[in-house]
């Protein structure tokens, strides 16, 4: 599967904020000037039209979750044909995505870090291997961490960096166990405020 390689910093910059893409070791100011575009004219901010602030939310998701443009569209397909607010469905199966789960109870550092959790098998879900970063977890479900895995530093370290995160109310982590529950898909409410899933709806329903 595709991925993108370059660097974290770049993405973070041209959305204006920090996405979670790095690690958290080192303060995301200090590593990244976040009010600076990339490129050579970064300083000057152009005007957006509305397609183009649409357009940007929709990226600023899109690369906060780690998922390319084809199944970015497609989980708004799916999440269309559900009942209720097309955009809380949106956010729900983001948010209900493996790697996502893995790395909002702290098992690691960052949600490509969690990616590699799940395809390596050092990730279970109700006790059973799962090694497929989409898959959706469902409220209920148990997470854990494989022995083999446990004894590796980064997972701790992850968890110990984890606590600078704040809580999330849908999840419950023993850390101690290496394993947590999804209680509840969040709701809007519950996540942050820092996007605005309402325009992306509006960019796919041209």
């Amino acid at each position: 599967m595709a991925r993108y390689l370059g660097p974290k910093c770049k993405l973070s910059r041209r959305e204006g904020c920090d996405l979670l893409l790095k690690s958290g070791v080192r303060d995301h100011k200090s590593k990244c000037k976040s009010e600076k575009l990339p490129g050579q004219h970064g300083d000057k901010k152009p005007r957006l039209s509305g397609y183009g602030i649409q357009l940007r939310e929709k990226q600023k998701i899109r690369r906060l979750y780690g998922v390319l443009e084809k199944q970015f569209r497609n989980y708004y397909k799916m999440a269309a044909r559900q009942k209720g607010s097309t955009g809380e469905n949106l956010m729900s199966l983001l948010e209900r995505r493996l790697d996502n789960v893995v790395f909002r109870m702290g098992f690691a550092s960052t949600r490509a870090e969690a990616r590699q959790l799940v395809t390596h098998k050092a990730i279970l879900v109700n006790d059973k291997i799962v090694n497929v970063p989409s898959f959706l977890v469902n409220p209920g479900d148990t997470i854990s961490v494989r022995q083999k895995a446990k004894s590796q530093g980064r997972v701790g370290a992850a968890l110990a960096l984890s606590e600078q995160r704040a809580p999330c109310d849908w999840i419950t982590v023993d850390s101690a166990s290496f394993k947590g529950t999804f209680s509840t898909a969040p709701t809007l409410t519950d996540l942050s405020s820092d996007y605005n899933v309402n325009l992306v709806v509006e960019l796919y329903s041209k």
